[in-house]
């Protein structure tokens, strides 16, 4: 027995059995992942490019967590009207109450309580016997449905707990009045055909099942996420929990992009619908990459460089007969639109906006203004300027968020006699300089930076890789930096490696510098499930 959906049950639910809702946890379970965290304005605008490209529910934060992650759940639910806001919190009657605050004023609102069932996690996590988790469970989603209709309640660590305990405790869940059903694959572990038995088995054994929604959420521990979700909804789930680019804990969440892309391409196998607008899709996963500092990979399915690149001789010639000889869906149909446009020194401002459009990308006229002069200057130090060039640099810009350190100048003498830098920085509004050396050029411009501004941050990341071939191609540096438990990303482009490492760096410490002014999470009561 397939649960039906019924109308008004969630907020963005279909009415019909073969439609799949799509929630999006990147800005709740995506920036749990060490070095993703997401400014207040960064939140927002991810919240309405995930509206506009019709996403059914955005998992905005968890309120009790922190000042900032109530203020991001209480602001995207003022601002986005067609998709439904949810806030996660523990079965926790003080956590309920912060999200139901946070929730306060929008008719499309869900409470998303969360608590362990598996044997492992009662025992050695919650501490707490089975039937002491049976109780909390009737009274946590008792009191969240006395705050809103729709309350989601989820089973941590499902896919590890005892079948008969766990149909307990979501008819437990369901008579307490959860309209929507989440058996995560916390940890990775489960597999597609032991993934869509549970479903099925559920959904038939379980009184009230007709009543709710079933949810798949899937980490990518084994590198099964998708295809468990995708399992899931055979199975009778009907709604997926995702996050653009995969983004999450430890191996990262199932990713929208390939789910979304999976349903589409394969309605022969998969006969369900979704919302989605797939042609945002590059749009989103550019904005998440620029924002959190991890970029994609080559090779990633849909949204990687790679993903619609021919360089065999025999693709080629196939591609050049029929695209659908090595194309199972078109770039066009994700947001990566091919274009004749070929920029460089003497292309203006509308052929600009126009390839940023084909690119994905939406500014304002002060963002295009100020994107455009860097085109212009990066167009006078290279011959050619690529897409990747323009990825890059609008990429750079939007990673740069708040800017209380500036990189005014900087000199680096290197070579076997030593090496040595030379700094400038504005540092909120006074200008500042100092001279370092160091094992390398990067250590001593890294130095230099140390001098300025003094700090405890330790260097875990270091990264560069060209955006294009030639000797003139832009380095895209990303820095990652810790200090006390707080870790933040810094990115930066140019065609000077030392430069953009400099940019970087202090990119880094900005973010650090923001994020030590709010107050964040504890780690203790962040949920990852």
């Amino acid at each position: 027995m397939t649960p039906p959906i019924s109308p008004g049950v969630a907020a963005g639910a279909f009415d019909k059995r073969d439609n799949v809702v799509i929630f999006d946890t990147t800005m709740r379970d995506g920036e749990q992942s060490p070095g993703a965290s997401m400014s207040h304005d960064e939140k927002l605008e991810l919240a309405k490019i995930l509206e506009e490209m019709g996403v059914d529910v955005i998992e905005a934060g968890f309120p009790i967590a922190s000042n900032g992650d109530f203020e991001a759940v209480r602001e995207v639910a003022k601002i986005v009207k067609n998709s439904t806001i949810a806030g996660l919190c523990r079965a926790h009657q003080v956590d309920i109450d912060r999200c139901a605050e946070a929730l306060k004023g929008t008719q499309r609102g869900r409470i998303h309580v969360v608590i362990a069932t598996s044997d492992l996690h009662m025992k050695h996590k919650l501490q707490m016997e089975p039937e002491a988790v049976i109780d909390v469970i009737a009274r946590s989603v008792t009191h969240a449905r006395n705050l809103r209709d729709d309350v989601e309640w989820s089973a941590e660590d499902a896919t590890r707990s005892d079948r008969q305990f766990l149909r307990r405790a979501i008819e437990t869940a369901i008579k307490a009045g959860a309209t929507t059903i989440n058996l995560p694959d916390t940890v990775g572990y489960t597999y597609p055909s032991e993934y869509a038995d549970l479903f099925s088995w559920m959904t038939q054994n379980v009184e009230g099942a007709d009543r709710v929604i079933f949810s798949t959420h899937c980490h990518n521990d084994l590198g099964l996420g998708v295809a468990n979700s995708l399992a899931g909804v055979q199975g009778g789930a009907r709604q997926i929990e995702c996050a653009i680019n995969g983004l999450g804990e430890r191996a990262g969440n199932a990713a929208l992009e390939e789910i979304v892309m999976a349903l589409k391409v394969r309605a022969d196998k998969l006969p369900y619908e979704t919302k989605i607008d797939t042609t945002h899709i590059t749009r989103a996963s550019r904005y998440v990459s620029a924002i959190t500092g991890f970029p994609v990979q080559y090779n990633k399915a849909i949204v990687g460089k790679n993903a619609f690149a021919h360089e065999s001789g025999i693709h080629q010639d196939g591609m050049l007969k029929n695209r659908e000889t090595y194309e199972i869906m078109t770039p066009e149909s994700v947001g990566q639109a091919p274009s004749s446009l070929v920029m460089g020194k003497h292309s203006g401002s509308h052929a600009f906006r126009a390839k940023l459009k084909d690119l994905g990308y939406e500014l304002g006229q002060n963002a295009l203004k100020e994107a455009f002069g860097r085109f212009k200057d990066l167009a006078d130090r290279k011959k050619h300027v690529y897409d990747d060039d323009i990825i890059a640099l609008v990429d750079d810009a939007l990673a740069r968020g708040s800017e209380r350190i500036r990189v005014q100048r900087l000199r680096v003498v290197a070579g076997t006699d030593g090496q040595s830098a030379e700094l400038t920085l504005e540092v909120d509004g006074e200008v500042k300089t100092s001279e370092a050396s160091g094992d390398g050029p990067v250590d001593a411009v890294f130095n230099a930076i140390q001098q300025i501004v003094p700090h405890d941050a330790a260097l875990r990341l270091f990264q560069v890789h060209a955006v294009t071939e030639g000797t003139d191609a832009q380095a895209q540096v990303s820095v990652r930096l810790e200090e006390d438990g707080r870790i933040a990303t810094g990115q930066a482009a140019d065609t000077d490696t030392l430069t953009a490492s400099a940019k970087a760096y202090v990119n880094a410490l900005n973010n650090l510098m923001a994020r030590k002014e709010k107050s964040r999470p504890d780690t203790a009561i962040a949920s990852g499930f």
